[in-house]
């Protein structure tokens, strides 16, 4: 019986890819290091990317800058007021699984929705791929889409906001 050995340098090659995630802006990464016949190592590496947009409130006030310190621990305290977390706004709609947001029906193709766009109950908002399964996702109610919380080809997780719709 042959014992699988340990592979002191698995740790460094994680490191590694994780490097290799932050310094080119990429969302994911999953690689296969073989190391013989039944002795392998799959690693998938991936991290959220929370994207904001502004919208603009007519009677608001200026806002000061946020620190930077605070700005790069959290980005969305300073891009919208503060007691303002989307995934609490009455017209959230969050991610009902993990997966992959695509914002079109395919490459190419014009995306489903727009900020201020008006939707319908039960229009297509946006696609999560789970499983190799692309999942529509309904708006729950007619309104108009003031925010967008992802971008195209996201990872998200299951309760994450997706869209205001208000």
């Amino acid at each position: 019986m042959t014992k699988t050995k340990s592979h002191d340098g698995d740790v460094e090659f994680i490191q590694a890819l994780a490097e290799l995630l932050r310094a080119n802006d990429l969302t994911e990464l999953e690689v296969r290091r073989e190391y013989g016949e039944d002795n392998s190592l799959d690693v998938r590496v991936a991290r959220t990317q929370q994207v904001v947009q502004h919208v603009a409130a007519p009677a608001a006030p200026a806002a000061t800058p946020a620190p930077a310190a605070q700005a790069a621990s959290a980005p969305a305290a300073a891009a919208a007021p503060a007691g303002d977390d989307p995934a609490s706004h009455p017209g959230a709609v969050t991610s009902p699984m993990v997966g992959t947001v695509y914002m079109q029906a395919e490459p190419g193709a014009p995306s489903f929705i727009s900020t201020g766009q008006q939707v319908k109950e039960g229009e297509t908002l946006l696609i999560i791929e789970a499983m190799k399964t692309m999942n529509q996702i309904p708006a729950p109610k007619s309104g108009t889409v003031t925010r967008i919380l992802v971008e195209d080809g996201a990872p998200v997780e299951f309760g994450a906001p997706l869209v205001i719709i208000e």
